[in-house]
């Protein structure tokens, strides 16, 4: 048994030999994921006390579930939780399959200036910042300017609806938003995927007959399966998790009772109202729920393709 052991690490030591050099590649990155996400999770100890900043965490009293109970039994707790689920819930279903279609029409096409065009088009809107999508969105959904006033004005509305103030129409401006400005940049792994199609698969199908729309149902989109699978679970590990700033910035007094969600009420209270605490428990407890929807997600996943992240 010594003897055993003894080889299992010699061999062990052999092989981080011959590896040094990747494991000092990777060195960097692993340093700042454990300064920058491992230990400041230390910090969850906060949303159990009744923190102050002048005390400290170990001087700062220990009240347990309190800041879980406030919440759960404050009157803004359920509509802050259904706007979230529905808000990401609602993302989901639209954001995650268009950049899927995207990359299956993209990638047929076969002249390749006109492709790279659609390309470079479709992925500058990732790199505008939120602050100046949600300007531009204001601009072109005003009543009174932009591409919306201009048909108001040439269609002589007296009333016109307002889908920026309106409350039915906050999840239609969000999502349609995040798709103009995430579809391009996210098909990006999903034409990686494709690259990697045998070309002669379609040589083949096309002797056997096989229509273009047939290619891409048998050929291309089961190459995408296990990408499609992973990225899916992770994006149902953050269905709690509803971008910020966008959120923020397209709030408004008028559409208040559907624009909360968890980020901007963690905000509210953390940040302006120095609850700090309180708002630690709520962040904690949207974790918590992002967790178990991975894991969820991830056995169903893996039952269903035999495809998981663990």
């Amino acid at each position: 048994m010594k003897r055993t052991n003894t080889h299992s690490l010699s061999a062990t030591r052999r092989q981080l030999k011959r590896t040094k050099q990747l494991w000092l590649f990777v060195l960097p990155a692993v340093v700042m994921v454990s300064i920058f996400n491992y230990i400041p999770m230390y910090g969850v100890i906060m949303a159990f006390e009744d923190f102050k900043p002048s005390l400290g965490f170990f001087g700062s009293k220990w009240v347990g579930l309190e800041h879980f109970v406030r919440f759960f039994n404050s009157y803004s707790s359920s509509s802050t939780i259904r706007n979230t689920i529905l808000l990401s819930v609602e993302s989901l279903l639209w954001t995650f399959p268009i950049p899927i279609i995207f990359a299956l029409l993209l990638n047929q096409i076969s002249h390749a200036r006109f492709k790279r065009a659609v390309q470079t088009v479709t992925y500058m809107p990732y790199f505008i910042s939120i602050v100046v999508l949600v300007s531009i969105v204001n601009l072109f959904l005003s009543p009174y300017r932009g591409f919306y006033g201009a048909i108001v004005s040439l269609l002589e509305l007296q009333d016109p609806i307002e889908p920026l103030t309106d409350p039915a129409f906050f999840r239609t401006v969000y999502i349609g938003s995040t798709i103009w400005q995430t579809t391009g940049y996210q098909s990006i792994i999903y034409l990686a995927a494709l690259s990697g199609v045998d070309p002669a698969l379609h040589e083949a199908a096309k002797i056997d007959g096989a229509s273009r729309w047939q290619r891409v149902l048998h050929i291309d989109l089961p190459t995408l399966m296990p990408t499609i699978s992973i990225m899916f679970i992770m994006a149902c590990g953050s269905i709690m998790n509803v971008g910020f700033e966008k959120a923020y910035l397209l709030q408004n007094k008028l559409n208040l009772n559907v624009s909360e969600v968890l980020q901007t009420y963690v905000y509210k209270v953390g940040l302006i109202n120095a609850q700090y605490s309180f708002s630690a428990a709520i962040n904690l407890f949207s974790t918590v729920i992002n967790i178990i929807m991975l894991l969820v997600m991830n056995r169903v996943v893996k039952k269903l393709s035999d495809t998981s992240l663990l």
